[in-house]
């Protein structure tokens, strides 16, 4: 969602929103510290992305190196989109058995709003590791998966 200098509310359509997205994320602006890109670049409706995350420093992350898997549906980014580790990790707000972000337990996807985006997943997830609740957290074995 965007604003006209009078003030109109313009609602960017899905694919505009992705194709900026990609872009952004092919030309490396942005955090360094997380990646993203289409599973498939013959994806015309762009809805499968990889994604990484590098752990925090001074967390039990540090040094690892995590993969995930994003799903845009078609109400994207009117609702957040689809996030599954496949790397294996713990935290709070991630289901233990699947890899699964856990909605209503994570502040991004909790507090979607339209004009937010998969880095800000990505960035959130990242700070999601230095959190009290997540940064001593005893993880499994590096290279393990979901």
């Amino acid at each position: 969602m965007q604003k006209t200098p009078a003030g109109e509310v313009v609602i960017i359509p899905r694919n505009f929103k992705l194709l900026e997205e990609l872009e952004n994320s092919e030309k490396g602006q942005g955090d360094m510290a997380i990646s993203f890109g289409l599973v498939d670049s013959g994806d015309t409706f762009l809805t499968n992305w990889n994604a990484g995350i590098l752990g925090p420093p001074g967390t039990q992350h540090d040094g690892r190196f995590y993969e995930l898997l994003i799903h845009c549906p078609k109400k994207y980014p009117a609702i957040p989109p689809d996030v599954r580790f496949i790397s294996r990790i713990n935290m709070n707000c991630v289901d233990q058995k699947t890899g699964v972000i856990i909605t209503n337990k994570f502040h991004v996807t909790r507090n979607w709003q339209r004009n937010m985006g998969i880095e800000q997943i990505l960035s959130g997830l990242r700070m999601e590791m230095c959190s009290d609740g997540n940064r001593r957290l005893r993880q499994p074995a590096d290279g393990s998966t979901f």
